[in-house]
């Protein structure tokens, strides 16, 4: 395929980029706002590899492949109908099938979908798997709902949903608000209105073909992944003070891979609020509380009477610390909080959910030296054990839990030393962001030149 090559300084290239997308996108400033920034961290590429920034490619990367809004209709307990409003967007496929999780969180718009669906892309093609990138959702809360009410909406959801989604187009899985439970009632609906039962759903229960270990890849593998960061430094878990936000799968599987590998996790939150336990987390019961009472985080305090309860989630960051996992939701973490971060003395940040740090304090954290670890590599265990689902279903067995956990811990270690290695090579050593960004960059860029037009 013919293209023109240009001579103009990255700043002009990425400006033009960047004025188009705002023309077509003048309602999206989160996806905006994201893209811009993932751009400007290509700079070192530019100067190496130039021809990657042009024959459409930015343009083509930067729009999704299919954008599906649609009306959600259930009823709740008491038969009145209520009305929510769906998502999916499948991004990019150019590197296979759509594959990213579904939020099911009030609020929750196309601009915050299509943002988190741009970064799929990439952290996908860390993975080396070959899974392109897609995310979808609903501005509705599970919280407060019965199993009965929860049910009916899934399965409204995925009559919505159905027809553009399946094991070679687009694989969705949980994300915040979508847990065994949601992704059991869609499968059901699914395989009910499709007769299929293919990989249409990963994150599924281990009866009907679920991964054993898929629910505590993500924070096992972020774990992982700054393990291999700690080794690279010559430093270990052990004797480092750590807190996590959330208390979701992320958070409580971070916490428990990080204790067994020696630290003392002292906080955790979720939306309303902070426990804070000098003398260490007692995981099990945390878990308790959060995944078979589906209770509050202030319930701790009934058993750990140590314990203390601060009511702002935002107070988990003015607590003294070596590491900090931020795993709850996007832009939880500011410029304020990475100042107290700083003050404290905190020395690693690893990014656990998508987006939880704003771009303000992700400069703070760079600026002060301390060690960063961007979501798109550090929490991409998640998407690689779904992976793992799409594999064994595929092939009609299951791997065992020693299988999965070896296979994550391989897939974080090289993601790891790809991020490192880009970054190193392209004049940005130790931007774990940079590398990260152009190591994905290059790979799915290679891939939308060689499919040429489409």
């Amino acid at each position: 395929m013919s293209c023109l090559y240009y001579k103009e300084n990255f700043d002009e290239r990425i400006n033009e980029i960047f004025d188009n997308l705002i023309k077509r996108c003048p309602n999206e400033p989160m996806f905006a706002k994201t893209v811009k920034e993932y751009f400007y961290s290509l700079k070192p590429l530019y100067k190496s590899s130039p021809e990657l920034f042009y024959c459409g490619i930015p343009e083509r990367i930067t729009e999704p492949e299919k954008t599906i809004i649609f009306r959600v209709p259930w009823t709740d307990d008491k038969g009145e109908i209520r009305v929510n409003r769906g998502y999916r967007v499948k991004f990019s496929t150019v590197l296979g099938a759509g594959k990213g999780g579904l939020r099911f969180k009030s609020g929750v718009n196309l601009d915050e979908i299509k943002t988190l669906a741009f970064s799929q892309v990439f952290k996908n093609a860390l993975t080396g798997l070959p899974m392109g990138g897609a995310k979808g959702g609903a501005d509705f809360d599970p919280k407060g709902k019965s199993d009965g009410e929860v049910m009916r909406f899934c399965q409204s959801f995925v009559k919505g949903l159905y027809n553009s989604i399946g094991e070679e187009k687009d694989i969705p899985a949980g994300d915040m608000g979508v847990g065994e439970r949601e992704i059991g009632y869609m499968f059901g609906e699914y395989k009910r209105l499709t007769e299929r039962f293919g990989c249409s759903f990963t994150g599924k229960g281990i009866n009907y073909g679920g991964l054993k270990l898929r629910k505590e890849a993500t924070g096992y593998g972020l774990v992982y992944f700054v393990n291999e960061i700690l080794k690279d430094i010559g430093e270990e878990f052990s004797g480092k003070r750590a807190v996590v936000s959330g208390s979701g799968n992320v958070a409580l599987y971070a916490i428990k891979k990080a204790i067994s590998l020696g630290a003392t996790v002292v906080a955790a939150s979720d939306s309303e609020g902070v426990i804070y336990d000098d003398g260490g987390i007692d995981c099990e019961l945390l878990k308790e509380i959060k995944e078979e009472k589906r209770g509050r985080i202030r319930e701790y305090m009934v058993i750990k009477k140590r314990a203390v309860y601060y009511d702002n989630p935002k107070d988990i960051w003015r607590i003294k610390c070596d590491f900090a996992f931020p795993c709850a939701t996007q832009n939880e973490l500011d410029e304020e909080d990475a100042e107290a971060l700083i003050k404290n003395g905190c020395e690693l940040i690893a990014e656990g959910a998508n987006l939880p740090c704003t771009g303000a304090a992700i400069e703070k954290f760079k600026k002060s030296g301390i060690i960063f670890a961007p979501f798109k590599a550090a929490n991409a265990g998640g998407v690689a054990a779904s992976g793992f689902e799409i594999i064994q279903n595929s092939a009609h067995f299951y791997f065992t839990e020693e299988e999965s956990d070896k296979m994550l811990k391989e897939i974080m270690r090289n993601i790891y030393i790809t991020c490192r290695d880009a970054a190193k090579e392209n004049g940005a050593e130790g931007d774990l962001t940079a590398g990260a960004n152009i190591s994905s960059y290059k790979k799915v860029a290679a891939a939308v030149l060689a499919e040429g037009c489409v």
